[in-house]
């Protein structure tokens, strides 16, 4: 795998990061070819919580066995390699039920975790203000709920690392009474957030609202520093923006607010889009969406169906949407030969520029935010559908400067 990211524990100065194995099954719907695309971005997940990925265990079966997922030969395969290399954890690429989780720990003898535990833990470190780490804490608590029973076994062994980030230990060890109770007071301090967030929203109410949406890691906050000059989080790593930064913005004598927001991903644990609702309110409220897209992505166009799903899923599916390729200067690295002749690389361009401005009916753009290119276009673009926003909302306006104007 790529370089190793260190982790240092709270309770250690020293520097230390998990040795982590991955395991991925190929059965029904899910082929070889797509296993390997989630198994990619497993790792990535893997790294960006503070793993070292040693080893990826892959097994075909026509369904997930009942007691521990995977078949009990490939599952004292793992056990083997795990005892032999002293690994710290196994992360599987699907969700696993509390059985399967406490029977696959009782047979590996280390920790294990599955994928929507991972983008909780990697929630947990990226959340920075209140309304984020309660968002997050109530998700892993109701996670964690049905899975008491067998998570406390291991922690005796081994503390602390992936999957350990968020409520204490002897918060959720001491009764399922109390998590209850947290999580029921949990719920009320984000209703009482929420209630703060919508008060905000509605005295911003009278202008127009743009968001940048999109799969997380494809270039958004990057943009939104380009495009307002705001001082927004930006790294190559899943989920470096939690919480949503709001900025007005006036071109040409016209406001707007621009707002950047988390980004979405495959197979996202359904706790977190629940605890994050009032988050993506802002996208659900947006005038104007900006769909952002890691075109040097190889599978860039099952990151837009996650996003255009997941828009749907919160409403926001039918909003006016530009969307934009960005990372063109990467995409051109990666897939054209440095002796491609300039005169095929500008069929390649042409071809995909046609095919998708066919595809949205024109509304597209293809950028580099690193670079810069293309910005002023965009800039033109989003400034006439903030205008046409206004005309459509304030039509009465638009007919008193026509007026004046004439």
């Amino acid at each position: 795998m790529s370089q190793n990211i260190h982790h240092a524990h709270k309770s250690s100065a020293k520097v230390v990061f998990e040795k982590a194995v991955l395991v991925g099954l190929i059965h029904g719907y899910q082929t070889e070819d797509k296993l390997k695309e989630y198994l990619d971005e497993l790792a990535f997940l893997a790294q960006t919580a503070g793993a070292e990925v040693v080893k990826i265990f892959t097994q075909k079966l026509a369904r997930p066995q009942r007691a521990t997922f995977i078949g009990t030969g490939k599952l004292a395969e793992i056990a083997e390699y795990v005892e032999a290399k002293q690994a710290d954890l196994v992360i599987f690429d699907d969700d696993l039920t509390p059985m399967q989780q406490n029977n696959i720990e009782k047979a590996l003898k280390c920790k294990v975790i599955d994928r929507s535990f991972l983008i909780l833990d990697i929630f947990a470190r990226r959340a920075q203000t209140a309304q984020a780490k309660t968002q997050v804490e109530l998700a892993q608590l109701q996670y964690l709920l049905p899975r008491l029973r067998g998570l406390w076994t291991h922690l005796e062994r081994q503390r602390g690392g992936i999957g350990m980030r968020g409520p204490g230990e002897q918060e959720i060890e001491t009764d399922r009474r109390i998590v209850k109770e947290k999580i029921a007071r949990l719920k009320q301090k984000l209703q009482t957030i929420d209630r703060q967030s919508t008060t905000m929203r509605k005295q911003r109410n009278d202008m127009v609202r743009v968001s940048l949406v999109g799969y997380t890691n494809v270039g958004k906050s990057t943009l939104m520093n380009l495009l307002c000059k705001a001082d927004v989080f930006a790294e190559n790593k899943l989920f470096a923006t939690l919480d949503t930064t709001v900025r007005k913005v006036v071109w040409d004598e016209t406001p707007f607010l621009l707002s950047d927001t988390v980004g979405f991903i495959r197979k996202l644990p359904h706790s977190l889009i629940e605890s994050f609702k009032s988050t993506l309110d802002e996208v659900r409220e947006a005038d104007i969406l900006l769909h952002v897209i890691d075109l040097a992505h190889p599978q860039f166009e099952d990151q837009m169906n996650v996003v255009n799903a997941t828009l749907r899923e919160i409403s926001a599916g039918d909003k006016p949407t530009l969307v934009l390729f960005n990372k063109t200067d990467l995409y051109e690295t990666l897939r054209f030969d440095e002796y491609l002749p300039e005169d095929v690389k500008a069929d390649i361009w042409r071809e995909l520029h046609e095919t998708w401005q066919t595809r949205l009916n024109g509304q597209c753009l293809f950028i580099s935010a690193l670079q810069r290119d293309k910005l002023d276009i965009l800039r033109r673009m989003i400034l006439d559908a903030v205008q046409e926003q206004y005309t459509l909302r304030y039509p009465f306006r638009a007919e008193g400067k026509q007026a004046i104007n004439a």
